[in-house]
């Protein structure tokens, strides 16, 4: 697994997403407070994490990534009381009983869960955490903050509270370019990994159609990407390559038959407008009228918009500004405000 690291790469990322006033659209929610807002995360942002009861490895690429980068950061204090965040780190396959427990210790061991009920605390899961009638472990799924891998199983994500990371991508972003000219030779473009039975139908009907490229075998797919105009991801299969899509000017299609709400940096990027998501039913006659419906100024600015926001999605072995680290910080920073559930000590 190759992950970006280099200044080069963020240098040219950046320089692709720099002219934004020349856009006609922002890829930001917010982009009148984005960047003053960060610049105050980056001073006073603070962040306390438990002493892990033993020791632990996070084997998936984007969590390993994050908490390394987090022990390494100057956001972390050893003072809880200028915290704002508390970061309760467990392994991955911590049973939900165990995770009980655990909380159950930081209650009864440390002042802070009580104040807020877990409210300003905040953990990592792969897959998201199941329910559970126990008191511990309905507080933790229900109060603190899920950081979970994109994209989470339905009913383990938490609209507004919870977040996703971006996936890690494959292979370096080397020959990021940007948009080019609107002359695709593909009109849409996919990995099949053949692990979605549920959807086989709809991609051999798109492997008898000569407008798609269904790609079976790992490959060196640049060339691809850069020319198709669309970027298809089954929801929940293969989409560890959306960030290199999106950067290559290629606009990320996701299809689905539910809604999503767990897209990474969902407080910061405006996704609806630099993406869609089309369901599976109606087959690839629906699909085609979907993507044939989107043209001229609207998908050229689609286009810019991915390639502006894939900046914010890219990993580094060394964080740099901007990057996925630092917007995932920044979502836990927008966090910090979160209602708090203190009982009121009465006089």
């Amino acid at each position: 697994m190759a992950v970006s690291s280099s200044s080069v790469l963020f240098l040219c990322l950046l320089s692709l997403a720099q002219p934004l006033h020349s856009l006609s659209a922002s890829p930001y929610l917010f982009p009148s407070t984005l960047f003053d807002n960060y610049e105050k995360m980056l001073t006073t942002f603070r962040i306390y994490m438990y002493t892990p009861q033993k020791p632990f490895t996070f084997t998936t690429p984007p969590l390993s990534l994050f908490h390394t980068s987090l022990l390494n950061s100057p956001f972390l204090t050893q003072n809880a009381d200028e915290a704002h965040l508390f970061y309760i780190p467990f392994p991955p396959d911590l049973s939900t009983r165990s995770r009980a427990r655990l909380v159950r210790h930081l209650r009864i061991s440390y002042p802070y869960w009580n104040r807020t009920l877990g409210a300003d605390h905040f953990f990592m899961a792969p897959g998201g955490v199941a329910s559970s009638s126990d008191r511990n472990a309905v507080e933790l799924k229900k109060n603190s903050v899920q950081i979970s891998i994109f994209p989470t199983a339905s009913g383990d994500f938490i609209p507004h509270k919870d977040i996703t990371l971006p996936p890690v991508n494959p292979s370096p972003l080397a020959l990021v370019q940007g948009p080019g000219n609107d002359t695709a030779s593909h009109l849409g473009f996919m990995v099949w990994d053949g692990k979605l039975l549920e959807y086989n139908y709809l991609v051999n009907e798109m492997k008898r159609d000569p407008e798609f490229r269904i790609e079976s075998e790992p490959s060196d797919h640049v060339d691809l990407v850069k020319d198709s105009k669309f970027c298809l991801f089954l929801y929940g299969g293969e989409m560890t390559w959306m960030v290199e899509a999106m950067a290559l000017g290629c606009v990320p299609v996701v299809l689905v038959d539910r809604p999503v709400q767990d897209f990474p940096l969902t407080d910061v990027l405006r996704w609806s407008d630099m993406g869609l998501l089309v369901r599976t039913r109606g087959g690839l006659k629906r699909l085609k009228a979907v993507l044939n419906g989107v043209g001229g100024d609207r998908y050229q600015q689609m286009r810019e918009l991915g390639v502006a926001a894939s900046r914010h999605l890219v990993w580094n072995l060394e964080p740099q500004p901007y990057d996925a680290f630092h917007m995932v910080m920044y979502q836990l920073w927008l966090r910090r405000h979160t209602i708090r559930y203190a009982r009121r000590e009465w006089v």
